[in-house]
């Protein structure tokens, strides 16, 4: 019963096995490293900083890195969750590239049980109950699932680190959700489909059932009888994830191929069937220096993923599926491009964006 539990589960990730093996795109150690190299100027790099803090007295004044000593670089926490990530994910597919010691080293000095306790407890403070949620708390998800998947004695001395902050985020996700009387649909950091996305994900590579019912369930019952999403009023100035797109990249994850295909049709009727990226223009950031205006540059490279997952749980015959990937080469040629590091604003951030495209992390079948 338990392995038939899983199948079914697990199922409508599975079925873009064959898609993914056809569409994979080639990603090498040098372009690899490009991004980790961002990665790695952030980490341990504390100001600027933007933090969210909540103070309950003066002994809660204090500096980033004494406030949260592993996640404290690249800007704000959540990037430095997923820069932490970035560098797992390139290490763990480029083992012998350049990069791969630097990276090694960058994470054992952040990831030490010490600091992990302390993060913990600070995500468990007074106050902070909605801390990073849910955005942060999924990338940090997102962190822990990458490495239980890893065959590697570090990996698994870090994700033991890890489990402390782990399991104080998987408490707050299961005291929030069920609380959650509406899905919040906005382009940035508070959006509800982008989140349940990577819980779900993390959810099935642990093999942890409660959590990815719980996703599951609220997952329908937010979106599943949503009709006509406004593709036209998208973007607004400050997105970096799609509402619509990401609606649908979370629902590919928990109905089956055909199911999909006909909730996409009443969901996004504006797909053509006609190999074209006219569709879906790509966008353009007025000022990569502007830290809000530079999230531009991240919406071309989120919603190139999300249409790359979104063709791959379609049927193989299914007549959207080359408008899908044009749009999606379209947007993928516009994000990567704009990944150049010239400006921390972005440079601290869309390394991760980028490499979650280019290893279709998204899309990956569960093993």
């Amino acid at each position: 019963m338990k392995n038939l539990f899983w199948t079914l589960l697990l199922l409508p990730l599975s079925t873009t096995a064959a898609a993914e093996k056809n569409t994979a795109p080639k990603f090498d150690a040098h372009g690899a490293e490009r991004f980790a190299r961002l990665a790695l100027a952030c980490v341990e790099k504390e100001y600027p900083n933007k933090i969210s803090h909540v103070l309950n007295g003066d002994a809660d004044v204090a500096p980033p890195r004494k406030l949260t000593p592993a996640f404290y670089g690249c800007y704000d926490w959540h990037s430095s969750v997923h820069g932490h990530w970035l560098l797992v994910r390139l290490v763990r597919t480029f083992p012998d590239a350049s990069f791969a010691t630097p990276a090694r080293d960058a994470l054992r000095k952040s990831l030490t049980a010490e600091n992990l306790n302390q993060e913990a407890a600070y995500l468990r403070g007074a106050g902070r109950a909605s801390f990073e949620r849910p955005y942060g708390l999924a990338w940090l998800l997102q962190l822990c699932a990458e490495l239980r998947e890893w065959d590697d004695d570090q990996a698994r001395e870090l994700s033991a680190n890890l489990r402390p902050l782990e399991e104080a985020a998987i408490e707050r996700l299961k005291t929030w959700l069920p609380k959650l009387s509406h899905p919040v649909r906005i382009g940035e950091h508070d959006q509800t489909a982008f989140g349940l996305g990577l819980m779900l994900d993390y959810a099935r590579v642990t093999k942890n059932g409660s959590i990815a019912k719980l996703v599951t369930d609220s997952a329908k019952k937010f979106f599943l009888a949503d009709k006509d999403c406004p593709l036209s009023y998208e973007p607004s100035g400050e997105d970096f994830l799609s509402p619509c797109l990401a609606e649908a990249d979370v629902m590919r994850r928990v109905l089956f191929p055909a199911e999909f295909a006909s909730w996409l049709k009443e969901f996004m009727p504006q797909i053509p069937t006609t190999p074209n990226a006219d569709w879906l223009p790509v966008t353009v950031s007025p000022d990569p220096s502007d830290p809000k205006l530079a999230h531009l540059d991240g919406l071309n490279l989120s919603r190139a993923w999300m249409l790359e997952g979104i063709s791959s749980a379609l049927p193989a015959d299914d007549p959207r599926r080359a408008a899908l990937s044009a749009a999606a080469e379209a947007h993928r040629r516009a994000g990567l491009a704009a990944v150049t590091g010239e400006h921390y604003e972005g440079g601290h951030w869309l390394g991760s964006f980028a490499a979650y495209l280019t290893t279709q992390r998204g899309i990956q079948s569960a093993k």
